[in-house]
């Protein structure tokens, strides 16, 4: 980021209510009660049922610091059967198993869980989420009746386990075996080798009785599939026979779950055990499934699984509101140097640099924080209709969420690592102590980006989609068949199917300028902003298609063709991503009516569009729509925006209504530090 100059550097703002610049701005007062119930959306009493809980439980963020690892494992468990009681983690489960039968409420409290201690929501995850995900949407009602009560109260706890040493993301590739045994009408469940083992399994170390086991489906010597069986693992605390158990042992963070590997050693479980949502083995051992193309039956199944991507993503976007929160309160408090009064040391958040380094993080997860409201909402549309998944939902709009679901998470998870650090170091030494939260803030978000999905590997799968339009070829391709089939289509037809060409042409006929109209509009012109992100993604989908379309028509293998635009694919599924946040803030402030929240929202949307542009604006510049003096003139608005933002910066981090409680830091919040100390 620049340095602000001299020159423009504020002096102290007075945080004593409105006023006016030389502009004519004049600075709105923040409603924080109003501002809360606005992020807190329809969902406002199911984030306070959570918050009330996270209170209720704060002596578990101590905890984590002095327990063993083994105590501290039975610590989060107990929280995790106390909060099932109070009806939180159950929302998304029907109302006849003990759940709330709402799944936008579900989201909200697992996002709000993110406030407190970060191992309990894992395990609140795995339990709800992926255990309890599995059965609900890939069963049928015998295997509802038979777990889901019991795992929505905690009375029986389970694991998910999909994820192999060997084979990481490309789940289709798992080596795991379930072998039809048509005259015992058993499966057998063997692991065939170390690298087919089961990996990284929360709650398998310690407390799982239950698996959802993912492993290719065989029946009568023919492969169908990966497919999904309910496995027990323990009974009474002792591992069964046949299954093998090995604690992951000490992690970076999240050491309140317990990780684990798991073999398979020839483990039978009844012709019943295949949650047969999209598939079925008649007692014969005929295979039966009412997706006939094996490809799209995978991505069908998986697809259901996507609520787990949605919460990590709004998870990490919480966890940044805790270290937002805590580093702003600080950087008002906390002095130092005589900038501007040779009588007292200046307040870090006056000074401009400061500003620069918290105050576009805070724009920055309003703009995610909508952005995921959006996607939860498409989640709770998309499962809450008629029937079954694949029957009740419209397939486009599945295929929407699925990708936006990919790209909000990535996003959101990244968001929180950079957020976490640049908040730690602008505490400087003091952010370094544990009860100050940084530290686990840090070790335990850093997997939110690789879990529930690699962050790149899901910017493929939202790449695809803009690549083949979200068409019927798309369950059936891997990269290299898309590479293929972009390069079978004119480019011009590939960026004119991602519609986005259609809205940059609609945004450019609302600015001035004609072909100049990025060098004539305004700075604070959300169409001009928008227009900007539009055209970056339409030019780069162009791009990588132009790119696959040269190297394949040129004889070369698509696998390395595709190898070689990767970079470009990475680059052109994050800056459609980074168009969908600002559209969804964009929206949202334009629904307001007017007033000084209103005000408020649109100071924060500028700050997080122009900080964005700026980000980039090498390639803006590089691709003839960023002159050097509008790419100056951008920095200075930005600069002028953050001195706008300060005396708001408390009022704004306070509505994300973190609870006093998971605050902790009494070093950096609890008394007077300084100069006047």
């Amino acid at each position: 980021m620049p340095t602000v100059e001299p020159e423009t550097a504020p002096a102290r703002v007075e945080d004593d209510g409105p006023h006016a610049d030389d502009s004519g701005y004049r600075q709105p007062e923040v409603d924080v009660d109003a501002m809360r119930r606005l992020l807190d959306g329809r969902y406002g009493d199911v984030r306070d049922l959570v918050r009330d809980n996270l209170t209720e439980h704060a002596q578990i963020l101590v905890d984590q610091e002095q327990m063993t690892t083994a105590d501290f494992r039975e610590r989060v468990k107990d929280v995790v059967v106390m909060m099932a009681e109070t009806g939180q983690t159950g929302m998304g489960f029907p109302e006849e198993y003990g759940g709330g039968g709402d799944i936008g409420a579900s989201i909200a409290a697992f996002e709000t869980l993110a406030l407190g201690d970060l191992s309990v929501l894992v395990k609140v995850g795995v339990q709800f989420g992926l255990f309890g995900g599995a059965i609900l949407q890939l069963g049928t009602r015998h295997h509802h009746d038979a777990h889901l009560a019991d795992l929505v109260s905690g009375r029986t706890m389970g694991c998910f386990a999909m994820t192999e040493s060997g084979h990481g993301s490309n789940v289709q590739a798992l080596g795991t075996v379930a072998t039809y045994d048509a005259e015992a009408q058993e499966f057998v469940i063997t692991t065939p080798d170390d690298t087919s083992r089961k990996d990284y399994i929360g709650n398998a170390a310690a407390h799982a009785e239950l698996a959802v086991v993912f492993a290719q489906l065989e029946v009568g010597g023919e492969r169908h599939g990966v497919h999904a069986f309910v496995v027990p693992v323990r009974e009474d605390g002792r591992v069964l026979d046949g299954v093998r158990i090995e604690d992951c042992g000490p992690k970076m963070g999240l050491n309140g779950v317990d990780n684990g590997r798991i073999w398979f050693d020839g483990v039978r479980v009844p012709r019943t055990a295949l949650l047969n949502q999209f598939a079925e083995v008649t007692p014969e051992g005929r295979y039966l499934s009412p997706i006939d193309n094996p490809n799209k039956r995978f991505f069908t199944m998986l697809g259901t699984l996507v609520q787990g991507r949605v919460c990590v993503g709004g998870a990490g976007i919480n966890a940044s509101k805790v270290a937002l929160t805590i580093a702003t309160r600080y950087a008002v408090r906390r002095r130092q140097f005589e900038a501007t009064d040779p009588d007292q040391e200046q307040v870090l958040l006056d000074y401009g640099m400061h500003q620069r380094r918290l105050l576009p993080l805070i724009a920055r997860t309003y703009a995610l924080h909508f952005a995921q409201e959006v996607v939860a909402g498409q989640l709770h549309d998309v499962f809450s209709g008629p029937g079954p998944i694949e029957q009740g939902s419209d397939e486009h709009a599945r295929r929407m969420l699925e990708s936006r679901a990919a790209g909000t998470k990535a996003l959101g998870t990244w968001h929180a690592t950079r957020t976490i650090q640049e908040c730690r170091e602008a505490c400087g030494g003091a952010g370094y102590l544990s009860e100050n939260r940084f530290a686990a803030l840090k070790a335990d978000t850093d997997v939110f980006t690789t879990f529930e999905g690699d962050n790149h590997v899901l910017l493929q799968l939202v790449a695809k989609g803009l690549l083949t339009d979200y068409a019927g070829e798309f369950e059936e391709m891997d990269q290299l068949g898309m590479a293929r089939f972009v390069a079978g289509l004119a480019v011009e037809t590939v960026v004119e199917r991602t519609a986005v060409h259609k809205l940059v042409q609609s945004v450019r006929d609302l600015l001035p300028g004609g072909d100049t109209w990025d060098q004539e509009a305004g700075l604070l012109d959300p169409n001009y902003q928008l227009a900007m992100l539009r055209f970056r993604e339409e030019h780069m989908i162009g791009g990588v298609a132009r790119r696959l379309k040269r190297g394949i028509d040129q004889g070369a293998n698509a696998g390395a063709v595709f190898s070689r635009v990767q970079d470009h694919v990475i680059a052109a599924a994050r800056a459609h991503t980074e168009r969908l946040v600002l559209e969804a803030f964009v929206s949202k402030t334009a629904a307001l009516p007017d007033g000084d929240l209103k005000v408020a929202l649109n100071l924060l949307c500028d700050l997080h569009a122009l900080t964005t542009i700026e980000a980039d604006r090498a390639w803006f510049m590089e691709h003839g729509r960023l002159s050097s003096a509008r790419s100056k003139a951008i920095s200075r608005e930005i600069n002028a925006l953050c001195r706008k933002a300060r005396p708001l910066a408390v009022d704004l981090v306070d509505a994300f209504g973190v609870p006093e409680e998971m605050l902790r830091s009494p070093e950096l919040l609890g008394w007077p530090i300084g100069s006047d100390h």
